[in-house]
């Protein structure tokens, strides 16, 4: 069996889940890792506690390798919003957004702005749902210190050129949610200053497994305001706090889950292994085959056909969109509907049977009457 061949071997997810822009179900490695890292943690053997922490170490080298970078410009965190607060709140000067962005970076940016009173927030219209070069290259004035920009839309699914951005931005710090992205793009991560990312989603390896990249250049302009304990070089018993941690790491309020951190080393080795241009291909493909069959009941599909990875945007008709929401339910399909969109996201593992299941779904929307269901608040995820 191919490490390719292996990694989407470890997909047991129910038929007709293509969620993955919104939970990643985790991976068999992973599952297998947790269970193990539990049994060692419960030991109380000193040997054992110290195997799971050394996931710490593990998990930044691996982030690291897939980013091109060094292990000491990488630190663990929850989730991608602490990531990205630490960025923002140590940033001054303008940064550069799009309102349309997951809430992650306007709600980081506001309350940096807010705050601190050393960063102004500047919006793209509201009109440009995609932030392309140009669009970044008419907004940019000289006040403007930094550019913050998602990899993949969470709603449209458009996959943001980072080389091109960064000749766009110049000077200025290019700071990237990664969290849509890591792991099922094949891109120049170079490019960007900070990377911050999540493995619950597209990485399988759950809750907790939060990341971020700073380079030498984002830690020259970044001060570190939110450095805990962990990000702090005093010793345990000192009296005065300390000065904030060389590297990556000044970037850390506490210290990180090392159970989570193994968790995030066995889907990264598995992602290393099978080889992020493989994934990034089947993603892609497995993406086109759900726009073929959008396009084949006549629902217009929003997600740019040639720059998107695994989420789907469809605009159905307003009266058709009841009808499709319960359709998919009634298949067993998992998917996210909100705001009139139906965002479809497969992953590499995704079998031929959900495409059919999908495909059915799809087809019975067209006949019959238009069936509303109830309203659900459904939950702010990415």
């Amino acid at each position: 069996m191919s490490d390719l061949q292996s990694y989407l071997a470890g997909f047991e997810v129910e038929t007709g889940y293509l969620n993955w822009a919104s939970f990643g179900p985790l991976s068999v490695a992973v599952r297998e890792e947790a269970r193990a890292d539990e049994e060692l943690s419960a030991s109380g053997r000193p040997s054992g506690i110290d195997l799971v922490a050394s996931h710490v170490d593990e998990a930044r080298a691996l982030v690291a390798s897939m980013l091109g970078a060094d292990a000491d410009e990488v630190t663990l965190a929850p989730s991608t919003t602490d990531a990205m607060f630490h960025a923002l709140f140590g940033l001054s000067g303008t940064v550069l957004l799009s309102p349309n962005e997951y809430p992650t970076i306007p709600v980081a940016a506001r309350r940096a702005a807010d705050l601190r009173d050393l960063l102004s927030v500047r919006e793209l219209d509201r009109t440009i749902t995609r932030v392309t070069p140009d669009a970044v290259r008419a907004a940019l004035t000289d006040e403007v210190t930094a550019v913050a920009v998602s990899l993949v839309d969470y709603r449209t699914g458009y996959v943001a050129d980072l080389p091109a951005l960064r000749e766009v931005v110049g000077d200025r710090l290019l700071i990237v949610d990664a969290i849509q992205g890591f792991g099922v793009v094949d891109t120049d991560w170079a490019a960007a200053d900070v990377v911050a990312g999540h493995g619950y989603k597209w990485i399988r390896a759950g809750r907790g497994t939060g990341f971020a990249r700073f380079s030498a250049r984002a830690r020259e302009r970044i001060t570190p305001v939110l450095a805990g304990v962990a990000g702090t070089a005093a010793e345990l018993g000192d009296l005065e706090v300390g000065e904030p941690r060389d590297g990556a790491a000044a970037y850390a309020i506490s210290r990180p889950d090392p159970q989570a951190a193994g968790r995030l080393s066995a889907a990264l080795r598995e992602v290393t292994d099978a080889g992020v241009p493989a994934i990034a291909a089947l993603v892609a493909e497995k993406a086109r085959r759900v726009m073929e069959i959008a396009d084949s009941h006549g629902i217009p599909v929003l997600t740019d056909r040639d720059r998107h990875a695994g989420i789907v945007a469809l605009t159905p008709e307003p009266e058709r969109t009841g009808a499709i929401a319960a359709g998919l339910v009634n298949a067993g399909i998992t998917a996210t509907v909100r705001g009139g969109i139906v965002r479809i996201s497969p992953h590499a593992g995704t079998s031929d049977d959900v495409f059919g299941l999908l495909d059915a779904a799809l087809a019975a929307s067209r006949v019959g009457p238009v069936v509303t269901p109830p309203s659900v608040p459904l939950p702010l995820e990415p």
